[in-house]
């Protein structure tokens, strides 16, 4: 009984067996690689899949899906004999499982070492900046080089990417000035330009205001030039309407006097105390001479001549008291200059000039004869 029963767990244990070597589950995105006897027999596709026990085995179980392998960074150098390390990144699918199997022992190994080799070359014939700026056209070429290699084993190789270029610390300095001295530049011809702009716009702003200063003066003159003309023509015609005396000469006359005393120069001015007879011959002769040309005033003129005359008078009285006085101090600084002598008589004075001296000139009465 003991013998029965252990055969037949045995025979149920191998029936077990069996059954779990002929099914063959396989789940989606994988294919198996069968073998018969060692040959190959066919490939399993996903799902429930029967087997022949004992005969048929497995060989591979090849995974379909897309894969990424991040290669290890590898030190290449360039054109310029500068040892670069270039990190790289492979995307890859199996579209063949049993070429895979039986073209090559380890696809993937195969593929790091391509891409390193194929990455030297690449590299090889570039230098360093080209390297650097030139990460496209590296890509599309470890690409097509793999692609056309690869592509007998069953695999596909559908992108390759460099991950980082890494040139040693030396020359990562070096760019790093280079790149600091380029900004500096721009920022120097930036500013340059900024000031420019800024010069060119205040030069520009100065010439249009001078411009319109001078036209401004220009203008300004022009009305004060105008402005001063028509108050001397209207000065003239109204001394010309009104017709003035000689006593009103003599008044404006008194009247210029302080300002002919008045300048920087005239440090003292002496008036002679006959001023007034002078005054009164000048006026004479002016009269005279206004008689002989017929230059009397006007009726209406004369009307308010009155008053005119009274205000000479009064200022020719003031003048002659003025004179007078400084005539006195003078006499006095020259008594204390000469030891206290002081001289008897005064300034001579000169002889009233009347109109009938001037018509009867003897210089007049030459010519005649």
């Amino acid at each position: 009984m003991e013998f029965a029963a252990i055969l037949l767990i045995a025979v149920a244990v191998i029936v077990v067996v069996t059954l779990a070597k002929a099914v063959r589950i396989v789940p989606q995105q994988r294919q198996d690689v069968v073998e018969r006897l060692g040959r190959y027999k066919r490939t399993l596709n996903p799902g429930l899949n029967l087997l022949v026990p004992y005969i048929d085995a497995v060989r591979t179980k090849v995974d379909m899906r897309e894969q990424v392998v991040s290669f290890p960074p590898q030190p290449v150098i360039t054109s310029d004999n500068l040892v670069v390390s270039i990190d790289t990144v492979l995307y890859f699918k199996v579209v063949d499982s049993v070429r895979a199997t039986y073209e090559i022992s380890n696809f993937l190994q195969a593929i790091e070492q391509l891409t390193v080799t194929t990455l030297r070359n690449v590299i090889g014939s570039l230098d360093l900046e080209r390297a650097l700026t030139s990460r496209e056209e590296i890509n599309r070429h470890l690409s097509g080089v793999l692609d056309e290699t690869t592509g007998r084993w069953g695999i596909k190789v559908t992108r390759v990417e460099i991950k980082a270029i890494e040139p040693p610390p030396s020359i990562r300095d070096s760019m790093e000035k280079q790149m600091r001295a380029e900004r500096d530049r721009r920022a120097a011809i930036l500013n340059a330009e900024g000031l420019k702009q800024s010069q060119i716009l205040t030069a520009e702003g100065e010439k249009q205001a001078a411009v319109l200063r001078a036209d401004g003066d220009r203008q300004a003159r022009i009305l004060q030039a105008e402005g001063q003309a028509k108050a001397i023509r209207t000065v003239f015609d109204a001394i010309h309407q009104a017709n003035p005396s000689q006593k009103v000469l003599a008044y404006q006359y008194l009247q210029a006097l302080p300002q002919i005393a008045n300048g920087s120069a005239n440090k003292v001015w002496i008036v002679p105390a006959e001023l007034t007879k002078a005054l009164e011959g000048m006026g004479g002769a002016l009269g005279g001479l206004a008689n002989m040309v017929g230059d009397v005033p006007s009726p209406e003129a004369s009307q308010g001549a009155g008053d005119v005359e009274r205000e000479a008078a009064e200022a020719a009285q003031a003048a002659a008291s003025a004179a007078q006085e400084i005539h006195d101090e003078v006499r006095v600084a020259e008594a204390q200059a000469t030891g206290g002598n002081v001289p008897q008589q005064g300034l001579p004075a000169p002889e009233p000039v009347s109109p009938e001296s001037l018509v009867n000139d003897p210089a007049d009465q030459r010519e005649r004869g």
